[in-house]
């Protein structure tokens, strides 16, 4: 479920769809889904793929540590400058959907000291089935899970699955090795979403990300 957290924090100019100094704030996209499913790596692809035709930010979320942050510093996907960490200190979920001052406070420090973004990227610490974002902190959210964590995910559902913008499928290059079944999860995913996009993806592959990549630009040309 989403939650709007205007009342709350009505100071801030993060929640309007404009910057103080009258341009379009930032489009921000929420990338969540269980541990392990490949939310960083998806993250470092997409701003592979696009840093060249937008001007890219990221979060991520972690409970005590910035390891998902410092490995998109690691892989150079941004400038050191682009990519802030969130430490949340609890349970991923409060952060993104409950309490999201944190998250909301790093985007707009990052919309002040980059200048001129187009898109921030807010990766979930690893969550699960149940995790959503705030309407407050994302403008659309992507969800990702992978063949590996087994093919009857989609068919069990949960909010992720069920109502983000997009849902992942990532890994489809392992599916011959764990026994999922693409066909099954797809026609599952169609069940539990009815309209909603879903895409498969193998980060592995070359232009793995394409398929998100296309989505993302859809949103940014709508948005712009």
């Amino acid at each position: 479920m989403h939650l709007d957290h205007r009342e709350t924090f009505p100071e801030r100019h993060t929640h309007g769809d404009f910057r103080p100094d009258g341009g379009r704030r930032a489009l921000r996209i929420g990338i969540g889904g269980p541990v392990g499913s490949g939310k960083t790596a998806t993250v470092a692809a997409l701003c592979r793929a696009l840093r060249e035709e937008w001007s890219i930010a990221v979060v991520t979320n972690d409970i005590y540590t910035r390891e998902d942050a410092e490995y998109l510093l690691r892989e150079a996907v941004l400038p050191a400058e682009r990519i802030a960490a969130v430490e949340t200190g609890a349970c991923p979920h409060t952060a993104i959907r409950d309490d999201i001052s944190a998250n909301l406070e790093a985007v707009e420090e990052l919309e002040e000291s980059v200048g001129g973004l187009e898109l921030v990227l807010i990766e979930s610490g690893g969550d699960n089935l149940t995790a959503t974002f705030s309407k407050g902190l994302v403008d659309a959210q992507v969800f990702v899970i992978d063949v590996a964590g087994g093919d009857d995910i989609p068919r069990k559902g949960g909010p992720g699955v069920a109502t983000a913008d997009l849902l992942v499928v990532n890994k489809t290059d392992l599916a011959p090795y764990v026994g999922s079944d693409l066909g099954r999860m797809g026609r599952d995913a169609a069940v539990q979403r009815g309209e909603l996009p879903v895409v498969f993806t193998s980060l592995v592959g070359e232009g793995g990300v394409e398929p998100v990549a296309e989505w993302v630009r859809g949103r940014l040309g709508a948005w712009r």
